[in-house]
């Protein structure tokens, strides 16, 4: 995933919870956020609805920036957001690919 939980920026997060429903929501500090979902100290929405699964995020410049991004999710249909989903992660798999050629290369350059 793109998003580094350990990582103090502001970030909007999608989880899918036990019963395939997806919430929206964003912190500057997503790994205690996400534990606070899954032992149900978290949103009202996803405590009878775990374990819950964080299935996309992403990087925001501040507060407002991220408030802004949550709101636009949020009014996107469930098929939009999936849509969302699946292009980030396909976006993700090609920047990790392009990431190993690029140290494969390096690596054949130094051995030569």
């Amino acid at each position: 995933m793109a998003c580094q939980t350990g990582q103090k920026q502001w970030i909007v997060y999608i989880l899918e919870c036990q019963d395939r429903t997806l919430y929206t929501g964003i912190s500057n500090n997503l790994e205690k956020r996400l534990k606070r979902h899954q032992s149900g100290t978290g949103a009202r929405y996803t405590r009878g609805r775990i374990p819950v699964k964080l299935i996309h995020c992403e990087r925001c410049l501040d507060r407002g920036g991220a408030l802004k991004r949550e709101f636009a999710i949020k009014q996107l249909t469930r098929n939009e957001k999936r849509a969302l989903i699946a292009l980030s992660k396909t976006a993700y798999r090609r920047k990790s690919m392009k990431k190993k050629m690029l140290h494969d290369t390096i690596k054949k350059e130094e051995s030569e």
